[in-house]
Formats: structure tokens, sequence, C-alpha cells
């Protein structure tokens, strides 16, 4: 490998690599007491070395200088003493662009320059109150041959999904971790998935002890080398991921997948996972490399030692999203955007307790209507159900106990507490009335999510009842269990409607998705609070333990557009129960619009009409399934003379307090 290269050497003040027109800058963090240097390769197979030099050197810091024709063809690495280090700060990574391909790979920085034209893109920074996220994992999102596209497992394949991205009404996709790493690991070292949530962190722990019982116990264990699908480790944090690209540059395909994403107007979020020894600094520059570099909107942190207050005094990223699984109580005040609201928390423990109310147990009312109009002035809050760790949606409605099997962990990864109930059978079942009744809850669920205040959260396959056989802890199924499997059943299109009307609804009505947090007062003075809730008698909400029934309504007077108001009937209970109406002003009346016992195409609007006149001569009151939501909405109305309401009156005889008309 002859070159007619020049070396000159400084002193750097931070790592990385610089490239210019010809010439590549080069700052490394390295032993001091061996020899080391850089490793350059070219595409014949020759290779050369420089060493660094003392003049630069400042501390463990060395910088060196190549100056020549032909270094942006090249790749490189680092060395010290026969040790051969792979740049941890590669802008691109070669080595790793086979999925699944055996251990053993050789990696290396790649030095090519990569231009892209953004055509005047920029973050687009919606507002969190305006924001509906979807999570996905690049690969598994668009492997499953029912996904329809040409290029599955890619970045190519989600932008074939925007179309149908566009049809659910989501604001941004949420990536798993997409930076570069080697899926490819032997059984021992699997992690079960460090991520946000309590459980995941619980599952990581079992596994941990599993091996440590496994080893005392002198098991053998063969050596098994099996994929890490989520990649929740360590890795290249600068360097988007080559295996999930379709063409020859994933440095391109990610920043097209993302400008194609903002010209939908589609955010883009990215996950990252930290392990204790990432510095905090370097988590600081990895953030704002890919806000800076690749336009993402935000991030998802996990991990351990996460440098809240540093990340919120940094100005580049005051736009930028941050999601993290909570903000210590002592940064709040510094994590409050006044200008933009971008750090966003897990809505405390909304999936657990929301998964306890949905299953029918008691003394969850007042922590569910806590969760229901949350919405904190320092940060954002999202709202979920199901994640990629734990079961999904549709498993939370059909299994309570993990089927972990297949991980080869003999079922003891994963988290056995999920909060789940089957609805009578483990499984899958063929019986109607359980599979209705599945249904139902799947409903219910959505609602709890989309109808709060507060970010809605849905991952890859809920919204149209995707299973994973019972496995909570898919993070090394890299097959049917663990792809999205775009079904197209019945159950599938009655659920994707449901969401669908769901999200709609959300986006167009103001009061569903307040800037500010509801305060169950009347702070305009216009005699009746912006969130108010109600019972067998309206106004008179039954809030003691045994409770599992509440009608929620939201004014829509409250809402920048002045719109409509909504009642929204929960009955967790396993019997039908009466609910009043809150009585209306003269010109209008309640409709109701979805009721998750019904399919969602009775409420046509001929059916609407027909309702509206129900109301007028049945009164201010309705029997609501049970384990049943039911949605109403005020329309005005023009009343004949005669055709007015009885006033008063509820089904079952009981009275409605007339206090408040709307």
């Amino acid at each position: 490998m002859e070159k007619q290269w020049r070396t000159t050497y400084f002193k750097p003040t931070a790592q990385g690599i610089s490239c210019t027109g010809r010439s590549v800058s080069f700052a490394a963090e390295l032993p001091a007491d061996k020899e080391c240097g850089v490793i350059l390769y070219d595409d014949r197979g020759g290779s050369k070395r420089f060493p660094f030099q003392k003049e630069g050197k400042r501390g463990n810091l060395y910088g060196l200088k190549i100056e020549g024709e032909g270094l942006h063809s090249c790749s490189y690495n680092y060395y010290s003493g026969d040790q051969v280090i792979t740049d941890p700060y590669a802008r691109e990574v070669q080595g790793l662009e086979i999925w699944g391909e055996a251990r053993g790979r050789e990696t290396r920085g790649f030095l090519g320059k990569r231009e892209f034209d953004w055509q005047g893109d920029e973050p687009l920074a919606i507002p969190v109150h305006e924001s509906i996220f979807y999570g996905l994992n690049v690969r598994s999102f668009t492997m499953h041959k029912s996904s329809g596209v040409r290029n599955k497992g890619t970045f190519e394949g989600i932008t074939e999904k925007i179309p149908y991205f566009k049809s659910l009404g989501i604001t941004a996709v949420e990536l798993m971790p997409c930076y570069e790493y080697d899926e490819c690991m032997e059984k021992e070292e699997l992690l079960a998935g460090p991520v946000l949530s309590a459980a995941a962190l619980q599952a990581e722990e079992q596994v941990k002890e599993t091996e440590q019982i496994s080893r005392e116990d002198g098991d053998e264990k063969e050596d098994v080398i099996r994929l890490n699908c989520w990649g929740y480790q360590k890795g290249f944090y600068f360097a988007p991921k080559a295996a999930y690209s379709a063409g020859r540059s994933p440095v391109t395909s990610f920043k097209k997948l993302v400008r194609k994403l903002h010209q939908n107007q589609i955010e883009v979020i990215m996950q990252f996972y930290f392990p204790p020894e990432i510095r905090q600094m370097q988590m600081l520059e990895v953030i704002r490399y890919w806000v800076t570099e690749y336009h993402i909107d935000g991030v998802r942190l996990s991990g351990f030692h996460i440098p809240f207050r540093l990340i919120a005094e940094d100005p580049v990223l005051k736009n930028t999203k941050i999601r993290c699984s909570y903000v210590p109580e002592e940064d709040l005040s510094v994590v409050c955007n006044s200008s933009f609201k971008n750090f966003i928390t897990d809505n405390g423990n909304f999936r657990n307790d929301m998964r306890r109310f949905l299953k029918g147990d008691e003394g969850l009312i007042g922590q569910v209507l806590f969760y229901q109009r949350r919405n904190p002035k320092e940060h954002g809050v999202v709202n979920y159900m199901a994640d990629y760790d734990g079961f999904s949606l549709y498993d939370s409605v059909c299994y309570e106990r993990k089927h972990n099997e297949a991980n080869g962990e003999d079922n003891r990864d994963g988290t056995d507490v999920n909060f789940t109930w089957n609805c009578g059978i483990e499984g899958e079942s063929r019986r109607k009335t359980i599979k209705e009744l599945r249904e139902r809850q799947i409903k219910n669920a959505l609602s709890f999510v989309i109808l709060s205040q507060g970010i809605p959260y849905l991952f890859s396959g809920d919204e149209f009842a995707c299973s994973r056989s019972g496995n909570n802890n898919c993070y090394c199924q890299d097959n049917e269990t663990g792809w999205v499997k775009w079904r197209k059943t019945g159950l599938a299109k009655e659920i994707l409607s449901y969401t669908r009307f769901l999200t709609g609804l959300r986006k167009s009505n103001g009061i569903l998705h307040m800037k500010e947090e509801l305060l169950a007062m009347d702070p305009i003075g216009c005699g009746y609070p912006d969130i108010s809730y109600h019972g067998i008698e309206a106004w008179r909400p039954d809030l003691s333990f045994i409770s599992r029934i509440v009608g929620i309504l939201e004014c829509g007077k409250y809402s920048p557009e002045k719109g409509e108001s909504f009642y929204i009937a929960c009955n967790m209970h396993w019997e039908s129960h009466d609910l009043a109406l809150p009585k209306l002003a003269k010109n209008k009346s309640w409709i109701k619009i979805a009721d998750t016992s019904l399919p969602i195409g009775q409420f046509s609007e001929n059916w609407r009409i027909k309702e509206i006149e129900e109301n007028r001569k049945e009164g201010l009151g309705f029997s609501i399934n049970s384990r049943c939501i039911a949605i109403f909405k005020t329309v005005g109305v023009r009343r004949s003379s005669g055709a007015g309401a009885r006033k008063g009156k509820v089904q079952g005889g009981k009275k409605a307090s007339a206090r408040h008309t709307l």
C-alpha cells in the first residue's frame, strides 16, 4: 500500500475524525503505555500503520492528520500494542453489513464522504400535546411476508409504509436501536434487554441470576450463536446499522428515511441504550450528532446515569424531544423548557395500573382518573399499555403467564408479573364469547391510551392485534414470533378501524389533547369545570375502593377551538350498570359515537341521527354494558315543540342532577 501521504500531529481536545477535501484528522483516546496509531486499509487488501507521536498528545488523547489523494476510499482502525480497535466514534462501520452472519467479522471505520441533499429539511418540532408516538423495530416491522414491502427489514421498508403511518394518524415513529452493533452474540453474553421499564430491568436481573445459578450448579451450556434483535447493548453510537440498509450506504439510507418521513409530517425518534461504562459527555455527543447530522426529532434514552441536567442545559437540544423513564425531582426545574416542552417521561405506572383496572381489580379508580388527565407543566408524559418488552396488547388479554421457552432460558427470562388476564382461557381460543371479550378488552385498552391527556404510544402491531405467542421477552426471536404479522382477519380489521377512529377523534378535538393539564375546576368562570366525573347520578362519581365505573366529562369550551364536549363512560365491572349523562342546553344533545361492545361500523351517520331521537325520548341516562367503554359527544340540534327530553330522568328510575348545563 504505497501512497504519497503527508502526516502531521496536533493536540486534540475531543475524540473523533474530521474529513476535508484531501485530508483526514484523527483524534483517539488510547493507553499511554503502548505504541499506538492509525491503520489505513485500501480496497485491494493493503494496509499501512501511522503511529501517533508525543508531539500530538494531550493526556491520553492523540491527534494525527493525514493528507493526500485517495484517503476517502479507505477504511481504518486504531491499534494499541497488539490490539486492533475499531473507532467508537466512526461515522460508518464496515464488516457488519450482512444480518446474522457468523461471529469473527472484522469491523473497520469508513472514511468515505457521503454527500446528501437535505432539500431544506429541518426537524419538525411538533408540540408534545399534538403527538402520537409509534414504536417499531426496523427489522421485525417489515420482515414478515405479509408486510407487502419490497425491501424487508430495512430503512427503505419503513419508507414504503409511510402511507400506512399517515392513515393511522401517528406523528412520530420511535425506532428501537438502529445504531451499529454486532447482533451475533454467544448465549452467555445475551442480555434480557436493559430497557426503560421496570419489568424489563427485572427481566435482566433474572437472566443474570439464572446464569449465576447455572454456573454454580456446573451446568453445561452449549455455545450457541444467537441474534440480539433489540440492540440494547454497547455499539458504534455514531453509525447507522448497515444491515438495516437496502442500499450501499446506511448513512444515505437513514437520511433518506428521515427526509421522507419529514415530508409527510412524521417525526423520527431514536432509541439509545447506554451501559454504565459510557461517559455522560459521550452520551451528549451522540445525541447532538444525530440531531445535527441526521435531523432526528428526538431520542429515547435507557440505561444508567443519564445526564438529565447536562442534556437539558444544552442549547442545541432545546427543541429535541428527550424521552426517559423518569426525571429526578431535583432536576425538574432544569428540564422545564418554557419555549418548547421537550422532556418526556413515562406517566407513572400507567401500564401496570391500567392493566389491573382493565381486568377488574379494586382500589384503582382514583389512580385511573389521575393518569387520564395528568399533563405536568415541567415535562410531557407518555401513556402505553404495551411496548416491545412484556406482552403485546393482544397477548395481554390472552395470556397470564409468560411462554418464553423458545428463548433458551428455560422460561426464566422476562418478567413474571404482567398484570394481565387471559379472559378465561390461556392462549388462543375458538370460543365465541372469549373472542368477543378479548376484542372488547383490546378496544378498552386502546381507549385508555388514546383518550388520556399526555402522549399516546402504540407499539407496532398492537393496532391490529398482532401476537407474539405469549413470549414477553422477544429479544432473540428473529422469526415469526418476533416479527410483526400484518394480520387481515376480522379481528385485526376491527381493531385497526377502532384505532384509526380514536386517533382521528383525538387529533380533531383539542379538548382530548390539551396543552395544559385539566384542573377539574372552572378557571374561566363559565359555570362548569374543564373536566368532571359522574356516576349513577350526574356530578356524583363513585370513588370508593370497590368502584369500577365512572363517567368522565371533558368540556369543549376549554379547547382552543371552543368545540364539542365529550363524555367517556368506563365500566370495568363484569356486570352492566346505569350511568347518568349530564344535562345539556336546549340546543344540544348527546350522541353515542363509539361503544367497545359493538362493532365500530355500527356508528354511521344515520345511526347517529337515530341516537339523537332516542336521547330526546329516553332522557338523560343510559345503561353501559359490562367491561365496556362508551363515548358520547355533544351536537347541536333544532328542537321542535314537545320534543324535549323528559327532565330529571335516567334509565332505571334514577334522577339526574341539573346543576350544570352545557
